[in-house]
């Protein structure tokens, strides 16, 4: 984490001292050798094996934070080649200038002077930053820090779209007030929490359970129930809104389809990695003890996040609203397992959540890659709408067929990672969750919808030629060589732990213990 807010607070001295026509190799330089250096530094601690509480208890190093910080580090340094080669030049898709009132002469000069957004890449870093101490923190008030410093860059890069600049900025305004909401909800939940243990701490808001439930004589908490449901209540609404369930998921939709995709792919990703990592670490260590007061209500939200987000996305004509509301579906799933409350539950969430994120910035950036075209020749916006996808297999089709690999992985079928992951999350859920029958019942009604808009979108690539109404024609965008690294990762990812999970099991396995 030091490593990584040191490569943030240096990205904005090169922001202040570099030269202009340096300054964007000189980010993508410093992004990508600070990420890999704090991918170093955690690989280290997880071959050292210790579990430790450090900075006054504050922050937790153990090995579920490791392989959350692990898996948010790679993913991050994959979003980081695809934002490298999508950033400059007309058919980029970060603005030149985000300053600029869209529409205005001071935009059209940063276009003609091809300027170059390279201020995200040190929002980028201090988000990471945040989002490796949100799954590590060790007491609510570290967590709710760690939550605003990786959220307020997020609303920032959501609004850095170079094309169809106000719905790039009608989704940052969004983001940012319903996540100033969820915040409040989050902080005020945590003082609840205090109302009722007297810390903030996991570990002593989990004794201060244990205690009631132990002994009804504990002055310390007799009499303070409320609190404690109260509390648990609105933390759920916190971190509910992260990872996008239901009915905290009507910004998602949106603010995928305005931000820029690269963002987009990076925020999909590495924030549901980081908000179900710290959604664990309540869950397991602060509240194991009043699971029976929150599962029953964790099982709704889990039920209806799957069949929301599988049933609204039939209807969706855009590909980018289709992933967002393809994401809240996935998110129902992940919360199955994690409902089991057992160490087969963490490893499955483990697992689900590193294969999903592969799929999610893979899939992001080939969607990055396929573009309208100008009157003059040139490369335009990008064709998210449905229609424009139609007779893509005939003219790309590389990119067609890694796209249908991604849609395969999401729908859950055999052979890839999104069905070994919703294997590992349903039968652990089978196995130990309330109801867990009914729940995995609902999981499989949920995938079998998906498959439709999955299929849909694999019927317009190969059997569909395109509408002759459709305004302009669409081009694939030709990748560069970190673009074709980073989808062909995320593909070998997807299909390796998919082939051969059990090495991928077994290494979040061996992760799903906390520390107390």
């Amino acid at each position: 984490m030091l490593i990584v807010f040191g490569a943030g607070l240096v990205g904005v001295l090169v922001e202040a001292f570099v030269t202009r026509a340096q300054r964007f190799i000189s980010q993508v330089v410093v992004t990508v050798v600070g990420l890999a250096a704090a991918l170093v530094s955690v690989i280290l601690l997880g071959v050292d094996g210790k579990s430790v509480s450090t900075a006054s208890g504050t922050v937790v190093i153990d090995p579920p934070a490791l392989f959350l910080q692990g898996t948010i580090l790679v993913l991050s340094l994959l979003a980081v080649l695809t934002m490298a080669e999508q950033t400059a030049g007309d058919s980029g898709a970060l603005t030149a200038q985000a300053s600029a009132v869209p529409g205005s002469p001071e935009e059209a000069a940063a276009g003609r002077l091809n300027l170059v957004q390279s201020e995200v890449y040190p929002l980028l870093l201090l988000s990471v930053g945040g989002m490796l101490l949100f799954p590590a923190s060790g007491d609510l008030l570290t967590m709710f820090v760690a939550l605003e410093v990786f959220s307020l860059p997020l609303y920032i890069m959501c609004g850095l779209a170079r094309r169809r600049r106000l719905l790039s900025q009608e989704a940052s305004m969004k983001y940012f007030l319903l996540g100033s909401f969820s915040s409040a909800f989050f902080l005020f939940g945590s003082a609840m929490i205090y109302g009722f243990a007297g810390t903030v701490k996991l570990s002593g808001i989990a004794s201060a359970i244990s205690v009631q439930s132990g002994d009804s004589t504990a002055g310390a908490v007799v009499g303070r129930d409320g609190l404690l449901l109260l509390g648990i209540g609105l933390l759920a609404v916190g971190l509910l809104f992260k990872v996008s369930a239901f009915p905290f998921q009507a910004w998602t939709p949106d603010v995928y389809q305005g931000a820029p995709t690269p963002v987009t792919g990076f925020m999909a990703a590495c924030t549901k990695v980081a908000a179900f990592g710290a959604l664990l670490r309540i869950a397991y260590v602060a509240v194991p003890d009043a699971r029976w007061d929150w599962q029953p209500a964790l099982w709704v939200v889990a039920v209806a996040t799957m069949l929301i987000g599988s049933i609204v996305a039939i209807v969706q004509a855009d590909v980018k609203r289709m992933l967002a509301y393809s994401s809240i579906a996935h998110a129902g799933f992940i919360l199955a397992g994690l409902i089991s409350m057992d160490k087969a539950g963490v490893s499955g969430v483990l697992f689900y959540l590193a294969a999903y994120g592969f799929t999610t910035i893979g899939a992001f950036t080939l969607v990055g890659l396929v573009r309208n075209a100008t009157r003059d020749g040139g490369v335009g916006g990008e064709a998210t709408h449905l229609s424009q996808w139609a007779g893509l297999g005939k003219q790309s089709p590389l990119l067609a067929g890694l796209f249908t690999l991604f849609l395969l992985a999401f729908a859950g079928i055999p052979l890839t990672s999104g069905f070994t992951g919703k294997y590992a999350v349903f039968s652990a859920a089978l196995d130990s969750a309330p109801w867990g029958a009914w729940l995995v019942g609902f999981g499989v009604l949920a995938s079998a919808i998906a498959v439709f808009f999955y299929v849909r979108v694999l019927v317009l690539m190969y059997f569909s030629d395109p509408e002759p109404d459709v305004e302009g024609t669409t081009v694939v965008v030709a990748p560069g060589a970190l673009t074709v690294l980073a989808v062909g990762i995320g593909a070998v990812a997807t299909i390796v732990l998919g082939v051969m999970p059990t090495w991928g099991l077994h290494l979040a396995q061996n992760a799903s213990v906390f520390l107390p």
